[in-house]
């Protein structure tokens, strides 16, 4: 029965409780839940009813891509899942993730999902990308980040060819990731909603919405030579 390690990163949520409490009601139940409070000084107390049922790493503030680092380097799961603590896990998302990975013989996937608001009612349609194949995801994702980093699903091993999340990028390491995890690895996509994602005054994308899209151009540059290499051996295969 294959392990799945959960990795939460957190830093003064207050809907940290939620986003637990939707890890520790999952139907699969081989899986740990590793929180990594990145220097939180606010909500900490949210956490204490879930000491024994998590792991819980404590560092100095650094960024959400060291606390994914730390969590990952601390995982003994088959495969990593990433889930913000402001957002929620449908109670299946694991068990039926996993199953389908195992089924496809997928190392990296992603999951359809709603937005939801601050009291966590869905306030969207449906909001997962499904790319065609291989060629139309290469040729989309070289434009923007079309994948949501919590509804992710990926065979630890993955990490041994590709490496972790840039800590230099605040806001895009997950991007930059996706990027290369792709340039080897195909993506799955999973169509069931099995995320809330939050949309709230204090998240990150509202607040440095502008830093972050300088730090778009970036990743987008870093990676564009190579990006456009897959794009022409697709064409000419398709």
């Amino acid at each position: 029965m294959s392990k799945v390690s959960i990795v939460v990163p957190f830093f003064n949520c207050s809907y940290i409780d939620h986003a637990l409490d939707s890890l520790t009601k999952q139907t699969y139940t081989n899986i740990e839940i590793i929180v990594v409070n990145d220097g939180s000084t606010k909500h900490t107390d949210k956490i204490l009813p879930y000491l024994d049922k998590i792991i819980y790493i404590t560092k100095e503030n650094g960024g959400t891509a060291s606390a994914l680092n730390v969590g990952i380097q601390q995982a003994t799961g088959d495969y990593i899942c990433w889930l913000s603590s402001d957002d929620i896990y449908d109670h299946h998302k694991i068990a039926i993730q996993l199953e389908l990975m195992k089924t496809h013989n997928a190392f990296f996937s992603h999951t359809n999902y709603y937005a939801i608001n601050y009291r966590g009612r869905i306030i969207s349609p449906p909001l997962g990308i499904q790319t065609l194949n291989k060629l139309d995801l290469i040729t989309r994702i070289s434009k923007g980040n079309i994948i949501n980093g919590c509804s992710i699903m990926i065979h630890k091993s993955v990490f041994d060819h590709v490496g972790l999340f840039d800590e230099t990028l605040l806001y895009t390491h997950d991007y930059d990731l996706w990027l290369r995890i792709i340039q080897i690895f195909d993506l799955q996509y999973i169509p069931q909603p099995l995320l809330l994602s939050r949309i709230h005054e204090n998240m990150g994308s509202k607040k440095y919405a502008s830093f972050i899209k300088e730090e778009n151009k970036i990743v987008i540059n870093r990676h564009k030579h190579i990006m456009e290499q897959l794009a022409l051996k697709y064409k000419e295969h398709s």
